[in-house]
């Protein structure tokens, strides 16, 4: 509609009369058609002359009595409901224009709660400058509720309480990291932070083994900051900001992802695994042209834990082809070096070959889709569960655990486990 639009009035506008085109309030707010011919008109060599009018805004601002200038947000009703996830700043009000009907106002709904609280209050504003305009302020759940909404509909979305955006999390990283912030943040660098990272993210961990979705919250906090932290001192040294890392692993994803993003089609999610391992193949290939030689296994980091770092070569190495091709195969591998195991006669061929057998359990918990690590932590749980029950077991019997004889220690390893 909006490209006819400006194929007529460019049309119009080669006469030597040219042409007016009205539009309610200013011309560049909220007036894709205006866009599209200034556009076309630009292309052409045409002269255009805009004729500044009253825009939505300043009549809502009034109806609302808030600052402009407080760091407002302007967004478009239908791009807001078009999208996934709001592109906006929580800790900034926000007005959102054009919300024309009740199926618009459901989809605008969907994605704000992506980022605000269901019952956050917000206004809507009806006619703003217009005699018997109204405004009125209602739970965002209640948005689509009733028949609210028309083409002289605005809504208005308070700010969050501060902190609740990620920009409010890098201001205080870099208040903290200023020169009069605080004496411990300042002296921090990327390798006197590398054991706080580790920490925190096996914190996350640890809350996800415990299904505790509120410990989760205050631990992706404490990752974030880290991540933020690690930003800051970057950003520092002019090395990178934000706005890389975060455009960095958003293109990643929309490369990695043309089945979403672009014109792939796939039935199964075998085929988005080999469009992915296509994918990094040519990136590969594009580094190698490059001057930079690179291996399938390059990417897993040599720090990972060693069970988890074996689960994810293996996967990597699988995903090259290099694999068996069923379950008893991986089987018969653990028999073959259980047996290499046996035989071995000196402290270093039995490391050596002990460690070739947990790295076949581990092909194992693989071809199984089981986590290696998760499994062997939820058996160091177990164990300690069965022990100290054991233990407890024991001294309420009047007796030491450890002086028991091994038979009489493993009927209680029977009875505790039994027990889960």
């Amino acid at each position: 509609m909006y490209e006819a639009i400006a194929d007529q009035i460019v049309a119009l506008g080669r006469r030597a009369e040219g042409v007016v085109y009205a539009v309610p309030g200013h011309p560049l707010v909220g007036e894709l058609s205006v866009q599209g011919i200034l556009s076309r008109a630009r292309d052409e060599g045409l002269r255009t002359n805009l004729v500044e009018g009253l825009s939505f805004v300043e009549p809502v601002l009034s109806v609302l009595g808030i600052d402009g200038l407080g760091g407002l947000q302007l967004s478009d009703a239908t791009e807001l409901a078009a999208a996934h996830h709001p592109h906006l700043d929580p800790d900034r009000p926000a007005l959102i224009g054009q919300l024309y009907g009740q199926r618009l106002a459901s989809g605008v709904k969907l994605t704000l709660m992506n980022a605000y609280p269901e019952d956050w209050d917000v206004t809507l504003v009806r006619a703003a400058g217009v005699e018997g305009g109204t405004a009125l302020t209602l739970p965002l759940y209640e948005l689509d509720r009733g028949d609210l909404c028309d083409h002289l509909t605005t809504l208005y979305v308070p700010a969050l309480p501060q902190g609740a955006g990620l920009p409010a999390l890098q201001d205080t990283v870099a208040r903290l990291r200023a020169p009069d912030g605080c004496p411990w943040d300042r002296e921090q660098t990327h390798q006197s932070l590398r054991a706080n990272l580790l920490e925190e993210a096996y914190e996350v961990l640890a809350s996800l083994d415990a299904e505790d979705e509120g410990k989760l919250c205050e631990e992706l906090g404490d990752l974030l900051m880290q991540i933020a932290m690690h930003v800051q001192i970057a950003t520092e040294e002019g090395a990178f900001q934000f706005s890389d890392v975060i455009g960095g692993i958003d293109a990643k994803l929309k490369r990695r992802h043309p089945h979403v993003f672009g014109d792939l089609a796939v039935e199964s999610t075998a085929d988005v695994l080999r469009t992915w391992e296509a994918i990094k193949a040519a990136e590969r290939t594009r580094s190698q042209h490059a001057g930079d030689e690179h291996s399938r296994l390059e990417g897993v980091p040599g720090i990972l834990p060693s069970l988890a770092r074996a689960q994810a070569l293996g996967d990597r190495a699988a995903r090259g082809g290099f694999d068996w091709r069923d379950l008893p195969g991986v089987l018969d591998k653990v028999g073959e070096e259980l047996a290499e195991l046996s035989e071995s006669t000196d402290r270093e061929a039995r490391a050596r070959e002990l460690g070739d057998l947990l790295f076949s359990l581990v092909n194992v918990s693989r071809w199984l889709q089981v986590d290696a690590e998760s499994a062997l932590r939820g058996a160091c749980d177990r164990f300690v569960q069965r022990y100290t029950w054991m233990e407890q077991h024991a001294r309420r019997q009047g007796l030491d655990l450890s002086s028991l004889p091994l038979e009489e220690q493993d009927a209680l390893w029977d009875q505790a486990k039994s027990l889960g």
